[in-house]
């Protein structure tokens, strides 16, 4: 697979190979170069993760597009550090990626509701009913068409967001201090309870933790602790999240988009929701199995009633992200009304 040096010295500059003779299991060609269309897509994800949430779908997709098209996936930080992939995806440097609106610094507002909001959902379904329920998806969509470059194509959620920690949390107190890895947003929240939020590259989140650099990670659920190895140099697994699930996009360089045809589009798409719904299940297989069998991680928990001063606070934080834009105010709005709405329907949609 091309490094990063190789990449960066051939990005723009390749020239495409001709192809032979046209037949009936030809690729798609673009008329005037007659070379099957290639993109590059880089993933939040690190390879160990990446096998489950994304690269069964690019395999799916570059095996139906039959030779038309050819996805290149690439690995968090693997050609682009993350927090530059919105600008290297707007120059067309890559042509697509996977990752949520706040760790690529997305020049929207929306951007702060990406990954981990503070208490935006309880469940990883709250994230699509969102989108495609309560009006999520035309915002995003009004938000991104603002920007010059890059086209949003749709969100999807991941799992939780909990604590994996060398030391244990049994009270707010216990995390005043604490070195933690997690996203923006989310930092900017927790520092309210005495949280120093890290920023890293993921690929050195493991050996932080063994030199002690980290006391903890805030960037995910169960699932993704042991499937990356992060149970393996961690003691503690705190069962209070500060959100349900992750919210995710992928988007695309808009010249490229705009260039494909309508079914190849079409097939992208269909290769995003396979994506989704594998996550769906598998990580809400993952956050019970590896609770109740994966042996490596002690569960603590704060108790309820102290932790439900850190939901209190959250509300407060949305309000003051709702002062930010008048987009930012319908977003928050539809999450009170979305809260409201899943606390009055009562159990399975909300127990407290």
């Amino acid at each position: 697979m091309t490094n990063r040096r190789d990449f960066l010295k051939k990005a723009g500059l390749a020239t495409a190979a001709t192809v032979g003779a046209t037949s009936i299991s030809a690729p798609y060609v673009h008329a005037q170069s007659k070379t099957p269309i290639r993109w590059r897509l880089q993933t939040y994800a690190g390879p160990a993760l990446a096998e489950h949430v994304i690269k069964p779908s690019i395999d799916a997709f570059n095996k139906a597009a039959n030779g038309e098209m050819e996805i290149e996936l690439y690995f968090s930080d693997q050609l682009v550090p993350t927090g530059e992939l919105f600008r290297a995806m707007q120059r067309g440097t890559i042509d697509a990626v996977q990752s949520d609106d706040d760790s690529i610094n997305a020049p929207v507002d929306v951007s702060v509701f990406g990954g981990y909001f503070p208490f935006a959902s309880r469940y990883s379904l709250d994230v699509p009913t969102l989108f495609n329920h309560y009006g999520l998806k035309e915002i995003w969509e009004e938000a991104y068409g603002e920007i010059e470059g890059v086209t949003w194509l749709g969100s999807g959620s991941w799992d939780p967001c909990n604590f994996v920690t060398r030391e244990p949390i049994r009270s707010i107190d216990d995390l005043k201090g604490k070195r933690v890895f997690t996203f923006p947003t989310a930092g900017r929240f927790l520092s309210r309870f005495g949280v120093v939020p890290v920023t890293l590259p993921w690929e050195d989140i493991e050996v932080a933790m063994q030199t002690r650099e980290l006391d903890g990670i805030a960037w995910a659920g169960i699932t993704e602790a042991y499937t990356v190895g992060w149970a393996d140099v961690s003691s503690y697994y705190l069962t209070n999240n500060i959100s349900g699930a992750w919210a995710g996009s992928y988007f695309a360089n808009s010249e490229r988009w705009n260039e494909l045809p309508d079914h190849l589009k079409t097939l992208f798409r269909m290769c995003m929701d396979s994506s989704h719904y594998h996550r769906q299940h598998w990580y809400w297989w993952g956050e019970a199995h590896y609770r109740t069998k994966g042996g490596k991680l002690e569960l603590t928990s704060i108790p309820e009633a102290e932790w439900q001063t850190i939901e209190d606070e959250a509300l407060s934080f949305w309000d003051e992200i709702a002062e930010q834009s008048e987009r930012n105010a319908r977003v928050v709005q539809i999450l009170k009304d979305y809260r409201a709405t899943m606390q009055n329907a009562g159990p399975p949609y909300r127990y407290s």
